[in-house]
């Protein structure tokens, strides 16, 4: 799996707004972790017990450069030598579209942890649904950067997608944070027309 589109740049806005959803001293677990940018940060500003997993080896050098506790390993394949529940939360950072998996990435990941957080690139966003439009090939933005032909983003997904998903496998929403421009939205029409304004969407969600 090709993280490239998650590891782009240094400090995103989402890095932030992750970090105030993560509760002090937690038990973190960051799926695709890349550099280790994120889980070192929870680490440095919530004290957290973190881990990650990442696919990519130098990636892997990266984190255990940083001190960081990551193995090398492929979340398509689950998350098997984690027990149910062993994790406060466990992160998924827009990696979710690029998964081949993705719906059993989802549910290990909920049995894994007692709260998930997931973030995506929502391609329901207008400007998207422009580009379609008058261009009539796929998209690129400072959010979407890549060819149609080295694109790491294998599932794409909206943000309606991912609340048909929810309610059909009974999974708990209990905070969704949208994004545009790398700025959080929190006027009424952002909560009404999500799917129609955002570029972003991060989810935290859990599953009894």
């Amino acid at each position: 799996m090709n993280n490239h589109y998650k590891k782009s740049k240094g400090l995103h806005l989402n890095y932030s707004l992750i970090e105030e959803m993560i509760e002090e001293k937690s038990k973190v677990l960051d799926l695709g972790c890349g550099n280790g940018y994120l889980l070192k940060l929870l680490k440095d500003k919530k004290n957290v017990k973190g881990n990650g997993i990442e696919i990519e080896q130098n990636e892997v050098i990266q984190c255990l450069e940083k001190g960081l506790s990551v193995i090398q390993g492929d979340i398509d394949e689950g998350l098997k030598q984690f027990s149910d529940k062993s994790y406060d939360y466990v992160i998924l950072n827009r990696t979710l579209q690029s998964t081949n998996k993705p719906d059993y990435v989802l549910e290990e990941m909920l049995r894994v942890g007692k709260k998930c957080i997931v973030s995506f690139p929502n391609f329901a966003y207008w400007r998207v649904r422009l580009y379609y439009f008058f261009k009539g090939n796929m998209p690129k933005s400072k959010v979407l950067p890549f060819e149609w032909y080295d694109t790491p983003n294998i599932h794409l997904l909206t943000i309606k997608d991912f609340y048909e998903f929810t309610k059909k496998r009974n999974i708990k929403i209990s905070q969704a944070i949208y994004t545009t421009h790398a700025n959080k939205k929190s006027a009424p029409h952002y909560k009404l027309f999500s799917n129609f304004f955002a570029e972003e969407a991060i989810f935290v969600i859990s599953k009894d």
